[in-house]
């Protein structure tokens, strides 16, 4: 078990959620489709916000094979939602132009988001490095060696014992 969070698992999904929608609407365009209405691109967007929702919490073991599996996943969430609330009804069969449009997005979909979450972990390693060197406080400037006085003025004994008590010490008794 991996105790740092994956930061590039929120990313993942937002993309995939996102990419989903694109391309639902593109791919339902270009096979010959209307322009969705605005309900029906409201319930896209929510179905497509839910999905990549659901794609952010899953941890995949292999990330490439499962986001080519989610985002496949989503545009099928997509083209569902598109064709259930088209006013136009061309049926659950998807035309050649349609798979052709989704198969093409789903690879280049899939080799950007995988770039971008390798683009995303250099970038903030780069950044956690940069912050860490703005933040460390500088070391603590401590002399190595101490500094002893060159002149060192002469004791005259000669006032010492001109002194009013001399040199005596205290009394025995005290």
């Amino acid at each position: 078990m991996n105790p740092r969070p994956q930061t590039s698992a929120p990313m993942r999904g937002a993309f995939v959620g996102s990419t989903s929608a694109a391309v639902s609407v593109a791919a339902h365009g270009l096979a010959g489709g209307e322009i969705p209405s605005q309900p029906s691109v409201v319930l896209l967007i929510a179905a497509c916000a839910a999905f990549g929702a659901a794609v952010s919490a899953i941890r995949p073991s292999r990330l490439l094979p499962a986001l080519v599996l989610t985002l496949g996943a989503g545009q099928i969430v997509g083209h569902t939602v598109l064709t259930l609330t088209a006013e136009h009804a061309h049926g659950p069969g998807l035309s050649p132009a349609m798979l052709g449009a989704h198969a093409a997005a789903l690879v280049v979909s899939a080799a950007l988001i995988r770039a971008a979450e390798q683009g995303c972990a250099a970038a903030l390693g780069v950044l956690r490095r940069i912050v860490a060197a703005v933040l460390t406080p500088p070391p603590a400037h401590a002399p190595l060696w101490v500094a002893t006085p060159s002149h060192r003025a002469r004791l005259v004994l000669r006032v010492l014992v001109s002194a009013q008590a001399g040199t005596r010490g205290p009394p025995r008794t005290a």
